[in-house]
């Protein structure tokens, strides 16, 4: 018989069957939680025998659900949905420029665009701490790992609000010295002679990574890097070698939570910042070279 007052099951336990339902490994989501991870084997044994059931199967192959395991990571994402958005609707109605602002965003923005705009805003708004998340994943925002995000595509979740800043073109660079390729009206740029570098594995979510596992020969490929996006037109130790791809054209967005739209630093945020990037769409959009050889 439970004493009164004693739960087998809490609050700080939901965090836990979470984690390691999404991840299914102790070390990982030891990491999503920031503890190692025989804090969470202990904490995992500590639950099951509260509850008295099994709540995952171990194997080599990693942890997964049980019947019992499952209808408590159900339960247990329906809290975090609804506390999530308790905490987008609350946020929703300050309306005063202090706080923190959480940012996501590549690479290439993140070290090429944003710090003199992020200091341009630091020094307008200095109540606002900004926080910049360097990640070329897709953060959720409907979660709140990021309040704003820029991405590269036009959003599609229909709890989201996205402003597109600029148009994406993708071309070849080379060299200074590298001789221009060649592309015939209706015929595939020409490379067959051409030394490429290529992204390592599959790089989710870009287009340009795809189009060169298709179009180039592996043999080609000299040189791979798991991060190679790069605003080439302003550097001059290289030139571009052919027009942008059109088909491979994309978008640059920035995106926020509906709830969090009307935020005051989220709305200044993606005024002051968005209409930055918005100056410098010629970056992006890959338009003539006046005076470059």
């Amino acid at each position: 018989m439970r004493a009164k007052g004693v739960h087998a099951l809490n609050s700080q336990d939901l965090p836990l069957v979470l984690a390691l339902a999404r991840t299914r490994t102790l070390a990982r989501a030891a990491e999503r939680l920031d503890v190692d991870a025989s804090t969470i084997f202990r904490r995992l044994n500590d639950l099951e025998r509260r509850l008295r059931v099994r709540l995952f199967d171990r194997s080599t192959h990693g942890y997964a659900l049980t019947a019992a395991g499952q209808r408590a990571a159900a339960t247990a994402e329906r809290i975090e949905t609804e506390l999530h958005a308790l905490d987008r609707e609350i946020a929703g109605r300050d309306q005063q420029l202090m706080g923190s602002v959480r940012i996501t965003a590549s690479e290439t923005l993140s070290y090429a665009v944003l710090p003199p705009l992020l200091a341009k805003f630091h020094a307008v708004h200095p109540g606002i701490q900004l926080m910049l998340a360097i990640d070329n994943r897709v953060l959720d925002l409907t979660r709140r790992e990021a309040d704003v995000a820029l991405r590269t595509r036009r959003p599609s979740e229909g709890s989201l609000f996205g402003r597109r800043l600029a148009r994406i073109a993708w071309a070849f660079y080379g060299a200074k010295g590298s001789r221009l390729l060649q592309r015939n009206e209706g015929a595939p740029l020409e490379l067959t002679r051409q030394a490429v570098i290529g992204w390592e594995g599959h790089a989710a979510r870009i287009v340009a990574s795809d189009w060169i596992e298709a179009h180039v020969a592996a043999t080609q490929i000299v040189y791979r890097s798991n991060s190679l996006s790069y605003l080439a037109d302003p550097v001059a130790e290289v030139r571009r070698l052919a027009p942008p791809l059109p088909e491979l054209e994309g978008e640059l967005w920035i995106v926020t939570h509906k709830d969090l739209r009307e935020t005051a630093r989220i709305r200044t945020f993606l005024n002051v910042v968005g209409d930055g990037i918005a100056a410098q769409r010629g970056l992006f959009e890959g338009g003539p070279l006046i005076g470059r050889r």
